[in-house]
């Protein structure tokens, strides 16, 4: 799967949210100041090139859709990121977030509680 650049994230992150939507809509999302209606439409059409959107016609526009899902997505960034920072260890990006954002052993508790409670 191919990384995005930060816009096309942006631009994705709006669409696996709205599932279904056209360039004026996706448009409506973002912040202000609000880009150009050509540079949103030009990055939906490389997204459709790199196999994350496809679209269907209606009227005279189009609606696109995700054809990846987000958390196949997020779980390839998160194991690139790992991978390129971490040596693959998760243990070891765990360890550098508690250190970098004092978390306290008991944060890291519930964490591990939330999981438990996910798996069953």
């Amino acid at each position: 799967m191919k990384q995005l650049t930060k816009a096309e994230e942006e631009v994705m992150q709006i669409l696996w949210k709205l599932k279904k939507a056209n360039v004026a809509a996706v448009i409506e999302e973002l912040p202000e100041p609000k880009p150009a209606y050509n540079t949103i439409s030009t990055i939906v059409r490389i997204l459709e090139s790199k196999g994350f959107l496809d679209h269907e016609k209606e009227g005279k526009g189009h609606n696109y859709f995700p054809l990846v899902e987000k958390g196949d997505y997020s779980n390839q960034s998160i194991n690139k990121l790992v991978d390129g920072y971490f040596q693959g260890s998760f243990k070891s990006m765990v360890s550098f977030f508690m250190k970098k954002n004092d978390m306290s052993l008991s944060e890291l508790e519930a964490i591990l509680k939330e999981i438990k409670k996910d798996e069953s």
